[in-house]
């Protein structure tokens, strides 16, 4: 029994396939993507073969996703003016009032803390940054004193959340991701579904449920497959191949999207007119059944 599970990898709930087969597999895999950062590694513990490495997951979201306003750390309270090596020394007086800015003139009315923030001097800046909301934006016209706000800017661009270069709106907390758009993952081939949506969710501070989404695998053919939550995504990836042309694994909402069988997509791309001929070939057939039937 053992032997046989040595032989074995699991893909999914009750669902296996030979340990050989999904390394001629990730052989192709990696052969397709050689020299890229989507490259699979593998290795073995105690005779479990395990697959590691970046997962695309393309966004397929028709709703708002909501984002944290904050990291949920807890901020550090910085000191009283500046930052230590000034602290206790006549000469830290100087330095603050050398370095605190004049009033700010700014065009709309700001939050007293924003304010607050914004007057601290350029020592104080950089041990500030660690602090600052992810979130805060709407201050790129504003100047500190006499200098341009670029270097505000490019700090505050770093504490904000960006799905593929667009920031969302901090003021309302959600965002869409463009339909289609991708991100990655570093995961491996024994995670499952949930665990593989749980580290998503996390990577993004997505505060919406897992149990809100899941993952479908596209075909071109239009087969929509949901992936169960005991499934192995890493490992399905590798066994359908690499190539994208051919299918795609979806982050969509589960009321949202239905399963669409292989049988029902070759039905899906036909135009009008031939679907209306199966239509009436049925019906004619149906009608001539009936009439065998009168004359019994």
């Amino acid at each position: 029994m053992a032997s046989v599970n040595l032989d074995q990898v699991q893909i999914g709930e009750n669902k296996y396939i030979s340990k050989k087969a999904l390394l001629s597999n990730l052989k192709t895999y990696n052969l397709y993507y050689r020299g890229e950062a989507l490259q699979l590694r593998h290795r073995e513990e105690e005779g479990e073969l395990i697959i590691e490495g970046l997962l695309n997951i393309f966004w397929g979201l028709r709703r708002p996703i909501r984002l944290q306003m904050q990291d949920g750390k807890e901020p550090i309270k910085p000191a009283p003016f500046l930052s230590g090596r000034y602290a206790n020394t006549a000469e830290s007086e100087k330095q603050r009032k050398k370095l605190v800015p004049p009033t700010i003139e700014v065009t709309e009315p700001a939050d007293q803390s924003e304010q607050g923030t914004e007057t601290a001097g350029e020592t104080g800046e950089e041990e500030e940054s660690a602090h600052l909301q992810r979130t805060r934006s709407d201050v790129s016209g504003r100047r500190l004193g006499g200098r341009t706000a670029l270097g505000n800017q490019r700090r505050i661009r770093r504490h904000r959340c960006s799905f593929n270069g667009h920031y969302y709106n901090h003021k309302t907390a959600v965002f869409t991701p463009a339909f289609g758009s991708v991100t990655n993952v570093r995961i491996n081939s024994s995670m499952t579904t949930a665990q593989v949506l749980r580290v998503l969710l996390n990577k993004f501070k997505i505060e919406n449920s897992p149990e809100d989404f899941s993952l479908f695998l596209l075909h071109t053919s239009g087969e929509r497959v949901q992936l169960k939550r005991g499934d192995h995504p890493l490992s399905i990836r590798v066994l359908q191949g690499p190539c994208e042309q051919v299918s795609k694994i979806f982050l969509m909402e589960v009321d949202q999207v239905e399963e669409v069988t292989y049988d029902v997509a070759q039905y899906i791309k036909l135009e009008i007119p031939v679907l209306q001929s199966f239509i009436d070939k049925l019906m004619e057939e149906e009608l001539r059944e009936m009439e065998k039937l009168k004359q019994r």
